[in-house]
């Protein structure tokens, strides 16, 4: 696909999704983002850019961390998830955090402004992984750093299965190289090409819990990537996406829920 034709897939994919995505997935996330911000040891009055933001669930926390003397920036190709963080932090008060609509591929900033950029589950939605991650380096500070969390290896991740599901009702080649940068040491590679130096990556396993076959249903089709897609299904077909996709993870089936295994793979490096 074009890569602007992607970006504009991804942009209003993520306007639609922004409405549920943080009741779907903030739980889900959270051993990623924590182990991403253990890495990041963000300090008080440092400069961070947080890139494909979402609603902001890193900046937040980021922006508490540096304190009142130090700024987060976040930044995120939808329209719909930078309102949403921008009602946030005028509902919190909390005036370090700003946010900014921008594409990860080519970021307006300039050399060296951050002191430590994060990206938390997004990096696997650029058009370009080795060029977003060249500007990841680009705009941090010698001696500062910079951390990827991505999702880890398609077998490892038990709703994987949403994406041929999508397909096979509404084209949509949407991440088609989804998977490729939690594969193997694919994105510890990309950080060192990229220039950074002292690159490591941390892999951990966890369990997706949703409380019942809607909650995961909603999560999956309305709250993520497909979301686009998914706006594009009529009522049969939302039936049969759903039957198909609960089949997928019924190995997983707790009681009434399900517990879907998930693996995440995080990235540090730094500027020297």
């Amino acid at each position: 696909m074009d890569a602007r034709l992607q970006q504009r897939v991804q942009r209003y994919g993520w306007d639609r999704a922004a409405v549920t995505y943080e009741q779907s997935w903030q739980k889900q996330l959270e051993p990623a983002q924590s182990l991403l911000l253990r890495m990041a040891a963000l300090k008080p009055g440092e400069r961070v850019l947080d890139l494909a933001c979402g609603t902001g669930l890193v900046t937040f926390r980021a922006a508490e961390m540096v304190a009142a003397g130090g700024a987060v920036t976040g930044t995120d190709i939808s329209d719909g998830m930078i309102e949403q963080c921008q009602e946030a932090a005028r509902q919190r008060g909390m005036v370090n955090a700003s946010f900014q609509r921008m594409a990860a591929e080519q970021l307006d900033f300039p050399e060296g402004a951050f002191d430590a950029v994060l990206c938390a589950l997004g990096m696997m939605y650029v058009t370009d992984f080795a060029g977003s991650i060249r500007e990841m380096f680009r705009v941090t500070r010698p001696g500062g750093r910079a951390v990827s969390a991505v999702w880890g290896r398609r077998d490892r991740c038990g709703w994987a299965e949403i994406f041929p599901i999508v397909e096979r009702r509404v084209s949509s080649d949407v991440c088609p190289m989804f998977f490729q940068l939690g594969t193997g040491d694919v994105q510890k590679m990309l950080f060192e090409q990229a220039g950074f130096a002292d690159v490591h990556s941390e892999r951990i396993v966890t369990e997706l819990a949703y409380q019942t076959g809607e909650e995961a249903c909603i999560a999956a089709f309305a709250g993520g990537p497909v979301a686009m897609a998914y706006s594009r299904f009529d009522e049969p077909t939302r039936e049969s996406a759903y039957a198909e996709y609960l089949e997928s993870i019924a190995p997983y089936r707790r009681g009434s829920g399900y517990a879907v295994p998930g693996e995440f793979v995080v990235t540090a490096g730094h500027r020297r």
